[in-house]
């Protein structure tokens, strides 16, 4: 796998202060749909950051690979694994070029990646999940919500942004209003999210 490092996102994980998506455990969302049972087969995190929602797939069975640009980030990722005894690969890699990864998958979880992209790069990393993931195949997406109030954080996402990034090729199942945990921001732990299950066509 090509190492594609990019600078900015591993400062996010090099800072005295945590960033507010590393929570240090999987994202509540990401629990729950491990109970289901959703989180099985070989399954891409793409986007996992230090890799608590990856291992939380590994520990479930799920055959899991977790992608990020921040190599800070997956050493991170890495070290729990083998401190966990889980089995998890962690790569540096860019998930707008997941082609690259010669990876067929089952299901894919994204907690909190879509929402960072422009709409040219949103086009990019929609054909880039469809490169790995087999038909049929799952995608569970969790994004910033339009319903979060004031300004702070990463672009706001309307449900009608979702249905038409993922119009082609791709069913949605499902849009639900959802929350991400974060670390302590201006007296706030959580914020506003749509959860999306998508289904490869």
């Amino acid at each position: 796998m090509t190492e594609q490092a990019h600078p900015e996102w591993d400062a996010s994980y090099t800072a005295d202060t945590p960033a507010p998506w590393d929570i240090g455990r999987p994202q509540p969302t990401f629990v729950r749909l491990a109970d289901e049972g959703r989180l099985t087969g070989r399954l891409l995190d793409a986007g996992c950051g230090t890799g608590e929602n990856a291992l939380l797939a590994a520990s479930s069975g799920a055959d899991v690979t977790g992608i990020d640009a921040a190599p800070t980030a997956i050493a991170r990722a890495r070290a729990k694994a083998s401190e966990r005894g889980l089995t998890a690969r962690f790569e540096v890699a860019d998930v707008l070029d997941l082609g690259g990864l010669s990876l067929a998958v089952d299901t894919v979880i994204d907690s909190g990646v879509f929402h960072v992209f422009g709409d040219d790069d949103r086009v990019r990393y929609v054909a880039s999940l469809a490169a790995v993931l087999r038909p049929a195949g799952a995608c569970y997406l969790m994004c910033f919500s339009d319903r979060q109030p004031g300004t702070w954080g990463p672009r706001r996402v309307r449900p009608d942004e979702l249905r038409a990034s993922f119009s082609d090729g791709w069913a949605i199942e499902s849009i639900a209003a959802d929350t991400f945990d974060i670390n302590p921001m201006d007296g706030m732990t959580q914020v506003q999210a749509w959860l999306t299950a998508i289904r490869r066509t």
